[in-house]
């Protein structure tokens, strides 16, 4: 009992020191000398040398001026890389048919130049709530509703689109897509940054409580 018990603790002392320390050393090693930037995270830069995001996650953008990418259920509000995740509503959930339709309509009122039919992708969430990509189709439905934002013509939005197309991973596996953060980096680029939204008007009921000096109280 004594030689198992002695065997047993220097398996697991070598397994610790192998698996726990060792391997994870040397992996974060190699990735930091081979791919630097994929192992920080793919972070993206402005112009200016700050981080405005990751090349791996997506980020909502509310700005008609800028591509908006597909909705997310990763988090309360959406876009949360700290809970990444799907809805997991089923194709019979009438709470699914309600955000979708919501979001049809939304769409349809912002972007009444485009003729033809919502893309999927623009009404469907991913998996994991931060798929950085839509598909060229999708880029180029909303370059109508991009371009009059910003005053200029929708050829100059379409080649910005056409540019930023990413071929099949080694020629084969899967389809052509555009990441959003990068292409609405390049407009900036090119055309400028688009004007800030005005701030969102508060609600009636919080300015009235704030007034009598009580704390807003949600209905």
């Amino acid at each position: 009992m004594k030689n198992l018990f002695g065997i047993a603790i220097r398996t697991t002392i070598v397994t610790l020191v192998l698996t726990g320390l060792i391997y994870p050393f040397v992996m974060t090693g190699l990735s930091q000398v081979l791919f630097p930037w994929r192992a920080n995270g793919s972070l993206v830069t402005d112009e200016k040398g700050q981080v405005v995001g990751s090349e791996l996650i997506a980020q909502g953008f509310v700005n008609p001026a800028y591509f908006q990418p597909r909705p997310s259920a990763a988090g309360e509000k959406g876009y949360d890389a700290t809970s990444s995740s799907g809805s997991n509503l089923g194709p019979t959930s009438k709470k699914l048919q309600d955000r979708i339709n919501d979001d049809l309509k939304r769409l349809k009122s912002e972007n009444p130049e485009a003729t033809a039919p919502v893309p999927a992708e623009l009404v469907t969430t991913s998996a994991s709530g931060l798929d950085p990509h839509l598909s060229p189709e999708a880029m180029l439905w909303q370059v109508p509703r991009v371009a009059k934002a910003r005053g200029i013509a929708a050829d100059r939005v379409k080649a910005v689109v056409d540019s930023n197309v990413e071929g099949r991973t080694f020629g084969i596996l899967g389809e052509p897509r555009v990441n959003v953060l990068l292409a609405n980096l390049a407009l900036d680029r090119q055309f400028g940054k688009a004007t800030p939204l005005p701030p969102a008007p508060e609600k009636k009921e919080a300015k009235d409580a704030t007034k009598e000096g009580a704390a807003p109280q949600e209905k």
